[in-house]
C-alpha cells in the first residue's frame, strides 16, 4: 500500500484506501467480525455477489458524468481485475463484477488517478446523486442543476452524518418539470424554480420504491438555493437519529415519515437546522457548469441502405440542445451491459466526434452531449460499425433491467434473460413501437425494484411459483405506473403472476389488446384505468395457469439446469453490528475521527463524530443487557432509564442532555473541545462499568 502515498494527491482518498487495505488484512486474519467488515466494505463500494468469493465493485459517477479518459480508465481496471463487462445502472453508476476482495484497494487507487471514486456507492450512506442527463443542455430548463448536484455530492461525501444511517438515502435533481430524474420516488428530489428572479427548488421528500412504494411529499414549492444543502443536512440528521435500525425492511426515510407524519418530520428538521454550522450554503455556480471541448467537424454521407434507419435513429435518439448547432445523442445499451472493447470504442467516438461530455442515464444507456449537427452522419456510421446504432432510446424497445439472478444475492428470477427475450419480441414483431414512449417496460429480479418496475407502464417483478413439489421461475406483472411530471408519478398495480418463459406471450397479449381496443390517442395508462385491474387479470390469467406444463417452464432464461430458488442476504443496506466489544472499538474510532476533524478545523464534522461515539458507547451497554436499540433516539432515552436514573452510571445531568448537545447550538471550537472531552470521559466510564459487570457476573 505504500504506492498510494506517492501516487495519490488527495490525502483523504489516500487515507480511505489505506484503511480499506488494513481492514481487509484484519478481516483475513480473523481480527474483525464479518458483519462489521461487511458494513465497512459496502461504504467503499465493494458489494457481495451471488457467486461466492468474488465482489461487485460499484463505481460512483455523480449525475452520471463521464469523460472518454475516465471510461477508458474504468475499462482498464475491469480488464485487469474483473471480467471485462461494464454494467450501467439506474443510478447512473457503473458496476464491475467478479473482483477479488484483496485487489479492491489497488483497483480503487487506480480509478482515483482519473478522479473516480467508490466511496459510499453502497451501504447505509447517501448513494450516488443522480440528475437529468440533459442538465445544462435542456431547452426547457430554468437553469443548470449540475453545480447543485455536484456541490451536494461533495458536501456529503465522507460527511459523518451519513456514514452509518439506518438505510441508504437517494437524491435526484431534475432539470425541468418533465422530471426525467424521477424525483417523486426519491428520499430527496429537487426541481428548479425561479421566484422574484431568485433561484430555488421545488423540494420533494420521502419517496421510495420496493415492495411498499411511497410517493414523496412536497416539502417546499420553493426553497431558496442557499438553503438547499442545509435542509438536506438537517433532514439526514433527523433520519439518522429517529430512523429504524434493526428492522431492515422498515428502515428507509419513507417509513419514518409514515410513522411520525410529514408535519412532525419537518418540525424536527427545522429544530435540527438551528444547530447547523452552515445555516446557509451558497453554491458556486461558476464551477461544474456546462463545458466541452469543441470537436472537429467530420462530414460523412449515409449509405443508401441505411437512410431510412438513420432517419428513425435521428427521431428517437437525437435531441437538439439549447446550445445552437449541437445535439445530444443517446446510445442504447442492451440490459445496460457493454464489454470493455466496445466501451473503449465508445470512448474514442466521444473524443473524436463529440464534446467529450458523456452521461450514464437512469435508463442504463449512454448519452453523448455536444455533438455538432454536422457530425451526426459520421457518429451514426461510427456507432453502426460497433453495433450500437439501435434506434428506440427510452421507448418500448428500451427495457430497463436489474442484474437479477445473474449476479445479485436477492435475485429470484432472470431479469436480464427475460429482458433480452422481450426486446426480441418487440423488435421483430412490433417495429412500430421503436418510437413509442407511451409504453415503457421495466424489470426487476426481486421486489426491491432496482429495475424500477413499480413505475413502469408494464412492469415485471421476479418471483417463483410452485408446481406440485417443484418451483418454476415466474414474474408478477404490474401495470399502470409512470411519471406524470412536476414531481408527480403513479405506481403500478400488481396483476397476475406468470411463468417466466410465458412472459413474451403475456407481453404480446397486452400489446395486441391495447392496439385493438384503445381509443384514438388513448395512452396505455388511460386504457388501463378505463378497463380496470380485473380486466387485465383475466387477460393475463392463461399465462399463469398451471396447465399444459412443459419441462422448459422449470428452466430460467440464460440457464441450462432446472430452476432452484436461492436467495442470499441482501447487502443494499448494510448490516447492524451488536457485538459489545466492537461497539466500544467503534466509539473509540469515532473519537479519533473527531480529534482529526477538530485539528483540521472541521468543527461540524468533529461534533457529529463525538455524537456518534456517544451513541456507540451507550448502545454497547444496552446490547449487553438485551435492550432494544433500533433508533438513536430510543438508545438515548433507554440509556437514561436503564443506567442513569437507576444510578448504575453516574454522569453530570442526563445522557440525553449530553448526547443531544450536538443539536443544541452551532458548533464553535470551544464547544467541540468540551464535547470531545466529555465523550472521552463517558467512554472510559461505560467501559469500566462493563468490565466490572463482566468480572462480577
Amino acid at each position: 500500500m505504500q504506492s498510494f502515498r506517492t501516487e495519490l494527491e488527495n490525502p483523504l482518498v489516500e487515507k480511505d484506501i489505506i484503511e480499506l487495505e488494513r481492514k481487509i488484512r484484519e478481516f483475513r486474519e480473523g481480527k474483525m467480525d464479518e458483519q462489521k467488515f461487511r458494513s465497512l466494505r459496502l461504504a467503499r463500494g465493494v458489494y457481495g455477489m451471488r457467486q461466492q468469493g468474488v465482489q461487485m465493485v460499484r463505481i460512483k459517477l455523480p449525475y452520471g458524468k463521464l469523460t472518454a479518459k475516465q471510461l477508458e480508465r474504468i475499462c482498464d481496471v475491469s480488464d485487469k481485475y474483473s471480467h471485462r463487462i461494464l454494467h450501467l445502472t439506474t443510478r447512473q453508476d457503473i458496476q464491475i463484477h467478479y473482483v477479488s476482495l484483496d485487489v479492491t484497494p489497488q483497483l480503487w487507487a487506480e480509478l482515483e488517478q482519473d478522479d473516480i471514486t467508490l466511496r459510499e456507492a453502497c451501504g447505509n450512506t447517501v448513494r450516488n446523486i443522480t440528475a437529468s442527463s440533459f442538465a445544462g443542455i435542456d431547452k426547457d430548463e430554468l437553469f443548470d442543476v449540475t453545480p447543485y448536484a455536484h456541490a451536494m455530492f461533495e458536501y456529503f461525501l465522507r460527511n459523518p452524518v451519513c456514514q452509518e444511517m439506518g438505510r441508504k438515502v437517494k437524491i435526484a435533481f431534475s432539470s425541468s418539470d418533465a422530471d426525467d430524474a424521477l424525483t417523486f420516488m426519491h428520499d430527496f428530489g429537487f426541481i428548479p424554480r425561479i421566484e422574484n428572479e431568485q433561484r430555488g427548488f421545488k423540494v420533494l421528500v420521502g419517496g421510495g420504491l420496493g415492495n411498499q412504494a411511497h410517493h414523496a411529499f412536497t416539502a417546499y414549492e420553493f426553497l431558496p438555493e442557499e438553503q438547499l444543502i442545509p435542509f438536506v443536512e438537517a433532514g439526514l440528521r433527523v433520519f439518522d437519529r429517529y430512523g429504524e435500525r434493526e428492522k431492515r425492511l422498515a428502515a428507509r426515510l419513507k417509513f419514518l415519515i409514515k410513522q411520525i407524519g410529514a408535519e412532525e418530520y419537518m418540525r424536527l428538521v427545522h429544530e435540527e437546522w438551528k444547530s447547523l454550522l452552515n445555516q446557509t450554503y451558497k453554491v458556486d455556480t461558476t464551477v461544474n457548469t456546462v463545458w466541452f471541448t469543441p470537436p472537429k467537424i467530420v462530414k460523412e454521407e449515409i449509405a443508401a441502405e441505411d437512410a431510412a434507419h438513420f432517419e428513425t435513429w435521428k427521431r428517437t435518439n437525437v435531441f437538439p440542445q439549447k446550445q445552437e448547432g449541437y445535439s445530444a445523442v443517446a446510445v442504447k445499451i442492451l440490459i445496460g451491459n457493454i464489454d470493455t472493447d466496445t466501451a473503449r470504442l465508445v470512448a474514442e467516438i466521444a473524443r473524436q466526434l463529440t464534446g467529450d461530455d458523456m452521461r450514464v442515464t437512469v435508463s442504463q444507456n449512454f448519452l453523448f452531449r455536444f455533438v455538432p449537427n454536422e457530425n451526426l452522419p459520421a457518429l451514426y456510421n461510427a456507432l453502426k460499425k460497433i453495433g450500437l446504432n439501435d434506434a428506440g432510446y427510452e421507448s418500448t424497445l428500451d427495457i430497463t433491467s436489474c442484474p437479477g439472478t445473474s449476479t445479485c444475492n436477492l435475485g429470484v428470477a432472470s431479469s436480464m434473460g427475460v429482458t433480452k427475450a422481450l426486446e426480441d419480441v418487440i423488435r421483430n414483431e412490433y417495429p412500430q413501437l421503436v418510437a413509442e414512449r407511451n409504453i415503457l417496460i421495466k424489470i426487476s429480479g426481486c421486489m426491491n425494484s432496482c429495475g424500477q418496475h413499480v413505475i413502469a407502464n408494464i412492469g415485471f417483478q421476479g418471483m417463483s411459483t410452485p408446481v406440485g413439489k417443484d418451483l418454476a421461475p415466474a414474474f408478477q406483472v404490474l401495470l399502470g405506473g409512470g411519471k406524470l411530471g412536476n414531481g408527480q408519478g403513479r405506481f403500478a398495480e400488481k396483476s397476475i403472476k406468470v411463468f417466466s418463459k410465458r412472459a413474451p406471450d403475456a407481453l404480446r397479449a397486452l400489446l395486441n389488446d391495447y392496439a385493438a381496443n384503445a381509443t384514438s390517442n388513448e395512452s396505455f395508462n388511460d386504457y388501463y384505468d378505463r378497463n380496470g385491474k380485473e380486466y387485465f387479470n383475466n387477460l393475463l390469467k392463461p399465462f399463469g395457469e398451471k396447465v399444459n406444463i412443459t419441462p422448459d417452464l422449470f428452466v430460467d432464461w440464460d440457464a441450462e439446469e432446472a430452476y432452484a430458488k436461492a436467495v442470499g442476504t441482501g447487502e443494499c443496506a448494510g448490516v447492524m453490528i451488536d457485538l459489545v466489544q466492537t461497539l466500544f472499538v467503534e466509539a473509540e474510532e469515532k473519537l479519533e475521527n473527531a480529534s482529526y476533524a477538530l485539528s483540521n478545523g472541521k468543527l461540524a464534522d468533529a461534533a457529529y463524530h463525538v455524537y456518534a461515539s456517544l451513541i456507540h458507547a451507550s448502545k454497547a451497554l444496552l446490547v449487553s443487557v438485551g435492550a432494544r436499540t433500533n433508533t438513536h433516539k430510543g438508545i438515548i432515552d433507554l440509556f437514561d432509564k436503564e443506567f442513569v436514573e437507576t444510578g448504575k452510571i453516574k454522569i453530570a445531568a442526563t445522557f440525553s442532555e449530553l448526547a443531544l448537545k450536538v443539536n443544541a447550538q452551532i458548533p464553535d471550537e470551544k464547544f467541540v473541545q468540551t464535547y470531545l472531552q466529555q465523550a472521552t470521559d463517558f467512554l472510559k466510564t461505560v467501559r469500566a462499568f462493563r468490565k466490572e459487570d463482566v468480572t462480577t457476573a
